[in-house]
C-alpha cells in the first residue's frame, strides 16, 4: 500500500498531499498533539568564552516538566543569527556529551544561535537515579525512555509523543529568541538525535534546513524484511504504523522541498541496526529524492556517509557545518577544518544545582504525568481492543503421528491458527479416558517440552484418564523465533520476546492478541478431535501465558473452565509499579482506558476462574487477600499458591 501510494508522488500537488497526510498520521500515531501550555523558562546561570556565551535555561514543556537547555550565543558578529535546535543520541550525560557539546561550539563559533537540550532520561533528566541521585540505576539511557514508554502505551500514550513535543517546545524557546533570524533555523541530532530530527521535521514548519546523522532511518516494511526489524527503544517504534501504511522515512515528506542532509555511519548496517539499514536507506532515500524533483528542488537533498562506527565524529560534524554553512549562511565553501573547540566539564554545563532537575525543581516526571491520562471512555469489544481473530468454525486438528508410550497414546497434532501459522501440540489420550475429567489444554509459558516425557505430570494425568493437549503459542517452544541475519551482536540482541512484541506492535497485531487467538484456535481443534467431543474443556496457563488464556476464556464461552498459575494482577499494578518485570508481549496500547484483568474475569460469570499464587509487576507473590480486593466477582477463586501438578489442573 504504501509503496504504491509513494509512486503515485509525481507533481508537487501530489507530494503537498502526502505531506498533509503523513503529518496528520503521525499525531494520530503517537497519541495527539498536546497543548501549548506557559514555558516558564528562565536563565539560571552563564559562562563566557572565546567567541561565545553560553547561557543555561530551563523551561517546561508541559507544566512542570522541566528542560534544561543551553543556549550557545555568539559573541561576535551582528545579530540576528542563523539558529540550529541541536538534539542529543542516547549519552546517558545529555547535553555534556563530548562530540556533541564539540558539535554545539563548532556551530555558534560559525555564527549560529545553537539551543541543546536533555531529553527524556539524560543528563540532567534522569528519572531513575541511583543512590547518590545523579546517574540512572537501570543501565543505557534507552532503558530511562522504555521503562515509562512501555507504561504510557497502557494509557494510551506514548513516549514518542513525550520526546517530540520537548522538541516543539524547545524550538518555541529558540524561535522567540530576539537575537535569532527566525527565517534561518536548522535542526539537527546524531543517533536518537537524529531520529528526534526526523519527528520534528515532519510536524514543524519553522525549520529551514536540517541534517539527520545515523537517525533510525530503517523502515519495518521493506524488502526483504529481517523480523523483528530495527525495533528500537520506546519513542522510536511508531505503534500501529503498519496497518496506517505509514513507516520512518514517511517523516522526512513533511520537510520537502528543503534542505535536507542524510549522513550515515556504513558500520551501521552490521554494528548498530539490522543488515537493511543501508540498502534499505538507500531503496527509500531515492523515492524521497523523486519528490524532491517533483517539486523542482533535486539538489536540496543529499547523502553522506562516514566508514567510521556509530558516532558524530570530526567528518561528520564537518559534514553538518558544510550543510548549515551552504543552506543557511549562504557560504557554498566548505570549510577546511574544524573551528577549535574544547568539551566542558560535565558540572560546569549543569544547569540545575547537582545536575539534576527533579530534585532540583521538584517537578513533574514521565510517569507522574502518565496518571492524568487514565480517563475511562466508551468499552471497546475486548476482540477489537487485542485484536485477536476467531478461529473458522470448520477448523479441526491435523493429526501427523501417534505413537504408542507406557499406558497411553501420544499423538502429535498442528493447529492452523491463522494465515500461515500451524501451532504444534502433542496430544496424552489415556487407554480409557474419564467423562468425568475436564480436557485440559495447557498452555505451559516454557513451552510443550518441559514436562512431556515418561514419567512426567502430562503422561501420568493421561494414566489416570485425562485427556491432556499441550501446545506451543507463538514465539513459545518450538514457536521461539529464529536468529536473524546479521552481525551476531545485533542478532542476539534481537531475538528477544520484547524486540517481536515491539514489532507486532507497530504491525497492528500484539503478541497477547496473537497468542490469544493462537489459543483460540486450539480450543476449537479440542472440541473437533474425536476423542474430546462433548467433554467440558478446562484452559489452565502459566506465568506470562496467563494473560491471553484469561482473554481467550472472555471470548471463547466453550472454555468452561480457567486456571492460571503465577499470572500479573493487573495491568494497573504494570502501571502504579516504578520499576516492572511483567512481559511485554502482554502490553495492549490504551487498554486501561477501557478495562482491565480483573472486570475481563468478571466478564467471564458464570464460568469459574481460579488464580493461583497470583503475582504483582515485579513478580512477586501476593497475599490472596490482597488479589481478591481486585477480583470481587463470586466466579473468581484466589489460591496463593501457584501450583502446576495434576491436582491442581484437573481443578
Amino acid at each position: 500500500m504504501r509503496s504504491r501510494e509513494i509512486a503515485k508522488l509525481k507533481s508537487a500537488g501530489a507530494v503537498q498531499r502526502r505531506q498533509a497526510w503523513a503529518r496528520e498520521t503521525l499525531w494520530k500515531l503517537v497519541g495527539g498533539q498536546p497543548e501549548r501550555t506557559p514555558l516558564n523558562a528562565r536563565t539560571v546561570g552563564s559562562f563566557e568564552r572565546p567567541g561565545y556565551r553560553v547561557e543555561k535555561i530551563v523551561y517546561e514543556s508541559q507544566p512542570r516538566l522541566h528542560i534544561p537547555a543551553l543556549l550557545y550565543v555568539p559573541t561576535e558578529g551582528k545579530p540576528p543569527y542563523p539558529g540550529i535546535l541541536f538534539q542529543m543520541g542516547h549519552s546517558l550525560n545529555g547535553k555534556a556529551y563530548d562530540s556533541y557539546q564539540r558539535c554545539c561550539q563548532g556551530l555558534v563559533k560559525l555564527g549560529f544561535l545553537v539551543l541543546a537540550f536533555d531529553p527524556m532520561g539524560q543528563g540532567e533528566r534522569i528519572y531513575y537515579p541511583d543512590t547518590a541521585g545523579r546517574r540512572t540505576r537501570l543501565g543505557p539511557a534507552d532503558d530511562e525512555h522504555s521503562l515509562p514508554g512501555k507504561q504510557m502505551l497502557l494509557a494510551g500514550d506514548t513516549a514518542t509523543r513525550l520526546q517530540l513535543w520537548d522538541a516543539v517546545r524547545s524550538l518555541d524557546y529558540l524561535a522567540a529568541h530576539p537575537l535569532l533570524d527566525r527565517s534561518k533555523i536548522g535542526a539537527t541530532g546524531q543517533s536518537g538525535g537524529g531520529t528526534l530530527t526526523m519527528l520534528l521535521l515532519a510536524v514543524d514548519d519553522r525549520v529551514a534546513a536540517a541534517v539527520v546523522a545515523s537517525g533510525n532511518t530503517e523502515n519495518v516494511a521493506c524488502p526483504d524484511y529481517n523480523p523483528p526489524g530495527s525495533t528500537d527503544d520506546a519513542e522510536q517504534d511508531f505503534i500501529d504504523s503498519g496497518p496506517a501504511g505509514f513507516d520512518r522515512w514517511d517523516l522526512f515528506y513533511p520537510f520537502a522541498p528543503k534542505p535536507l542532509l542524510i549522513s550515515v555511519s556504513d558500520k551501521d548496517s552490521f554494528g548498530t541496526y539490522s543488515p537493511r539499514y543501508i540498502s534499505n536507506g538507500w531503496d527509500e532515500f531515492r523515492k524521497l529524492r523523486s519528490a524532491y524533483q517533483a517539486m523542482g528542488h533535486a539538489d536540496r537533498l543529499a547523502w553522506t556517509d562516514t566508514p567510521l562506527p556509530h558516532g558524530l565524529e570530526y567528518d561528520s560534524r564537518l559534514a553538518t557545518y558544510n550543510w548549515f554553512r551552504r543552506w543557511l549562511l549562504g557560504k557554498p565553501e566548505p570549510l577546511a577544518a574544524e573551528p577549535a573547540v574544547a568539551p566542558e566539564p560535565e558540572a560546569t554545563v549543569w544547569v540545575s544545582e547537582g545536575g539534576s532537575v527533579v530534585r532540583a525543581w521538584k517537578g513533574e516526571t514521565p510517569r507522574s504525568l502518565m496518571a492524568s491520562r487514565i480517563v475511562r471512555k466508551e468499552p471497546v469489544p475486548l476482540e477489537t481492543l487485542v485484536r485477536a481473530n476467531k478461529p473458522a468454525a470448520s477448523l479441526k486438528p491435523t493429526i501427523l503421528r501417534r505413537v504408542p508410550s507406557r499406558g497411553v497414546s501420544i499423538e502429535v497434532i498442528e493447529v492452523p491458527s491463522e494465515d500461515k501459522v500451524w501451532l504444534p501440540a502433542w496430544l496424552f489420550l489415556p487407554p480409557e479416558s474419564d467423562p468425568s475429567r475436564p480436557v485440559i489444554l495447557a498452555a505451559e509459558a516454557l513451552g510443550r517440552n518441559l514436562r512431556w516425557h515418561e514419567g512426567a505430570l502430562y503422561q501420568s494425568m493421561a494414566a489416570h484418564g485425562s485427556v491432556v493437549c499441550v501446545a506451543d503459542l507463538r514465539g513459545i517452544g518450538d514457536m521461539a523465533p529464529e536468529y536473524g541475519r546479521g552481525n551476531p551482536h545485533y542478532a542476539r540482541s534481537h531475538v528477544e520476546e520484547e524486540d517481536f512484541s515491539w514489532a507486532s506492535l507497530i504491525l497492528g497485531k500484539p503478541l497477547a492478541g496473537q497468542r490469544t487467538t493462537d489459543l483460540l484456535a486450539l480450543a476449537a481443534a479440542l472440541r473437533a478431535h474425536p476423542a474430546t467431543r462433548g467433554r467440558r474443556l478446562r484452559l489452565a496457563a502459566s506465568g506470562r501465558l496467563t494473560v491471553p488464556a484469561l482473554f481467550a476464556a472472555a471470548l471463547d464461552p466453550g472454555i468452561a473452565e480457567l486456571y492460571l498459575a503465577g499470572g500479573l494482577v493487573s495491568y494497573r499494578n504494570v502501571f502504579e509499579t516504578e520499576e516492572y518485570g511483567a512481559a511485554f508481549a502482554n502490553f495492549i496500547p490504551g487498554i486501561l482506558l477501557h478495562t482491565d484483568l480483573p472486570e475481563v474475569a468478571a466478564a467471564i460469570a458464570p464460568r469459574r476462574v481460579v488464580l493461583a499464587g497470583t503475582v504483582n509487576a515485579s513478580g512477586d507473590a501476593l497475599e490472596a487477600a490482597e488479589v481478591r480486593k481486585l477480583y470481587q466477582s463470586a466466579n473468581v477463586e484466589v489460591r496463593a499458591r501457584s501450583q502446576w501438578d495434576e491436582a491442581a489442573l484437573n481443578g
